[in-house]
């Protein structure tokens, strides 16, 4: 079932890859080019003097050119993920996927290159005459074993970092599992004994790590698909297979398990029974990694092992061994110590940073983001989650010092606590935080209604929905239009969907009555309230919701957002004490700023200003942010005065009556809220003690002007308008929603349903 939550449809995939702007990469200038002084700056005559400083000082390009922070992803596609030997430009999509993740992890700039050739010496003296332009390579999807000789060569002729993911990536992670599984079963590395199934790339680093970390030789055995690699065997050997050949009469994985204390799976789906895990040791250490189907699952062992600790490659069991962990950080360590290379210092620094990780109290934006619950350090957490916020600063820096410890780091860092800070401050929490709302909701799947159930795009967005793995999409339309609407669509017929008929469901009645209850004392009569429920699906979607019958809704992708509230209001009331408001998260240059009430509110009142900070701000701290809440109006603390001042002044005194718990203050212009120079220089009275990440716009107009501007213009993200304060969970999408923003949305609305 979990399978087919997650089914990810070839539309769907292809769809992602065109849409918009093709593929996933763009580059994007760090620099203003809006004048003839910047052109001239950035290009002709300007750019000549930091060239003569680089051919004066080779070192010099750290400081004026991207290099440092630059790491290129190649590949010459002989080894992609399932897919095999697919070629250099089958293999592209992969590679932008890798480049993405280390800028989404760690705000490293990857460029993806793919090298049309198998030939060993071709490959690495393409590599090696790139090295001016990049801090770093990660080889990528490459087989064996030539993926082992040409890292290896590289590494000899570079002098920057040379890194092989598909090989250490993975013995990286393990390694921290393994860290952590060893200390909950009471064993050391060095009296532990290990069984690998599978010898390739992966496998053999994997071995070769925890070898460094001190596991003895004589107590590892490896197998290949024709058994035991053990001494003196001569069928399918190679130079890397021999150096872990074992002394031992065992000759296939069967025997091999027999008593061992842990297991690597680097192979195929099934290559272990549950007969093998019942004939291992007490308290066995079983790491499935298989993809996408690990060696044996854990309902199949814990069927006959109550007292084993298990780790996978997939994200729905617990304990994933997900290379997203590492090679980000790793990189982002070594390039901000400009280290030559990452050698096992460095792999080992960086498991015992992830393994610490999963030992440490989990924060409250990650408890928030799966709904509250405490994660706690045991046999089902061993290994952080994917996206845990915290990874850009433990790991990167415990691979910094590393670096400098073992003398590899050609530009140390003098202030640790302030390398610290500045990791913290690359990247933002809330993206990694819709990422922890969206595994919360695929943990625990929600009936959801898609309102607009006969629109194309919000019928493809209730299939993508459903086969994401968040719940049950629930659409309003009418069945027979709907399925025809599929069929030309080309969306698979048999996938199964609720769908309702207002005017012809069961619940008409039952609706109508709910309703005419709630409005018969404005202005309404029963047959307006029958009307209302037929011929309205926000109204009928509502009710759902308000009654039990569905947890959450989304709409407004054919409506505005003022009709939409309005229908969805008639049914829904705000929280008791709260106020219905809109909330837009603008997310832009490594900041994310909360604006409030972008939807709701034309031209609020002191008191609704004060309503409207406090809710903004408990919205923030949902998402991991501590609030430091800024009231605009167009000037800086009476500077000059006008109406709006007055209005903001006043909700600040009621702010002042009332105790808030966050920081606060206004009246104050935009450019000085988000200043903190400013802040500090010319108004040094000013409460916030940094640049405010919460705004609460004196009226709509500002705040819709505002964020739709910067959406438009370019340069950040715009999320939401977000609907905030109702009593229950409704989310309203902006007219002309792509299906991936109302996919996005449903699933926030699923997330609300669950607090």
């Amino acid at each position: 079932m979990a399978e087919e939550r997650r089914k990810i449809t070839e539309e769907d995939a292809l769809q992602f890859h065109a849409q918009g702007r093709a593929g996933k990469l763009e580059v994007v200038a760090t620099k203003p080019l809006t004048t003839q002084r910047d052109l001239s700056l950035a290009y002709s005559p300007g750019v000549a003097t930091p060239c003569l400083r680089i051919e004066k000082d080779p070192l010099a390009a750290y400081d004026y050119t991207a290099k440092g922070n630059m790491v290129a992803v190649i590949t010459n596609g002989t080894a992609v993920l399932g897919l095999g030997n697919i070629g250099a430009l089958a293999s592209k999509p992969v590679m932008e996927g890798k480049a993405v993740l280390f800028k989404r992890f760690a705000d490293v700039d990857g460029i993806d290159l793919e090298v049309e050739t198998e030939d060993v010496d071709e490959f690495v003296n393409c590599v090696r005459l790139l090295g001016p332009s990049f801090g770093g390579i990660n080889l990528e999807d490459i087989k064996a074993p030539e993926c082992f000789i040409i890292e290896q060569r590289l590494r000899e002729l570079m002098n920057i970092p040379v890194f092989h993911d598909d090989q250490h990536g993975t013995a990286i992670i393990a390694a921290a599992g393994v860290i952590n599984a060893l200390h909950l079963s009471g064993r050391t590395i060095s009296d532990t004994t290990l069984v690998v199934n599978g010898a390739g790339a992966a496998a053999i680093a994997c071995v070769e790590l925890l070898k460094a970390m001190g596991m003895p030789h004589d107590n590892v055995v490896m197998c290949d698909s024709k058994g035991v690699i053990y001494q003196g065997r001569e069928e399918g050997m190679n130079q890397w297979k021999s150096a872990h050949a074992a002394r031992t009469d065992a000759r296939t994985l069967e025997e091999a398990l027999a008593g061992a204390d842990m297991f690597f799976g680097l192979s195929v789906k099934g290559a272990v029974t549950p007969a093998m895990v019942e004939s291992m040791a007490k308290n066995p250490i079983i790491f499935a990694m298989a993809n996408p189907d690990p060696e044996i699952t854990p309902d199949e062992v814990s069927a006959v092992r109550s007292d084993a600790i298990m780790a996978t490659g997939r994200s729905d069991f617990p304990n994933q061994v997900n290379n997203v962990l590492g090679f980000p950080y790793i990189f982002r360590g070594a390039l901000d110590v400009r280290a030559s290379t990452i050698n096992e210092a460095m792999k080992i620094a960086a498991a015992e940073a992830i393994a610490a990780l999963a030992r440490e109290d989990v924060p409250d934006e990650v408890a928030r983001a799966y709904g509250g619950r405490r994660l706690q350090f045991g046999p089902e957490y061993i290994i952080p989650a994917p996206f845990d916020p915290r990874l850009i600063v433990s790991v990167p820096a415990a691979v910094a010092m590393a670096a400098m410890e073992s003398g590899v780091a050609t530009q140390p860092i003098m202030d640790v606590e302030g390398y610290r800070t500045e990791l913290r401050a690359r990247l933002d929490p809330t993206a990694s935080m819709l990422h922890y709302i969206f595994e919360k909701v695929r943990s625990q799947p929600r009936r959801v209604v898609f309102a607009e159930g006969e629109e194309e795009r919000v019928i493809r967005a209730a299939v993508s929905f459903k086969n994401a793995g968040y719940g049950e999409p629930i659409l309003i339309g009418r069945e027979e239009y709907v399925r025809e609407t599929m069929k030309t669509l080309g969306i698979d017929q048999s996938v199964e969907l609720e769908i309702h008929n207002a005017r012809l469901s069961d619940h008409n009645k039952k609706y109508t009555d709910f309703l005419y209850r709630k409005l018969q004392r404005q202005g309404h009569l029963y047959r307006d309230c029958q009307r209302l429920v037929n011929r309205d699906r926000n109204v009928f979607g509502a009710c759902m919701v308000a009654l039990g019958d569905a947890h959450a809704m989304v709409t407004g992708a054919t409506r505005s957002f003022s009709v939409a509230f309005d229908d969805v209001t008639k049914v829904i009331d705000p929280k008791p004490g709260e106020r219905a408001m809109g909330v837009t998260i603008l997310l832009a240059k490594g900041r994310t700023i909360f604006v409030a009430d972008t939807t709701v509110h034309d031209l609020p009142t002191p008191e609704i200003l004060a309503d409207i900070a406090v809710e903004a701000a408990n919205y923030a701290r949902r998402l991991g942010h501590e609030p430091r809440v800024a009231l605009l109006c167009s000037s800086n603390f009476g500077n000059p005065t006008r109406d709006s001042t007055e209005r903001v002044r006043a909700a600040v005194e009621i702010l002042d009556t009332h105790g808030a718990d966050f920081e606060y203050d206004g009246d104050m212009s935009a450019s000085t809220a988000l200043n903190h120079d400013i802040m500090r220089q010319v108004y040094p009275f000013c409460r916030l003690s940094a640049s405010a990440n919460v705004l609460v716009m004196p009226g709509i107009n500002s705040a819709h002007l505002g964020t739709v501007l910067l959406q438009e213009l370019g340069g950040g993200t715009v999320m939401g308008p977000l609907l905030v304060g109702l009593s229950k969970p409704v989310q309203i999408v902006q007219i002309g929603a792509s299906v991936s923003d109302i996919v996005a949305t449903a699933a926030l609305s699923a997330y609300d349903s669950l607090l």
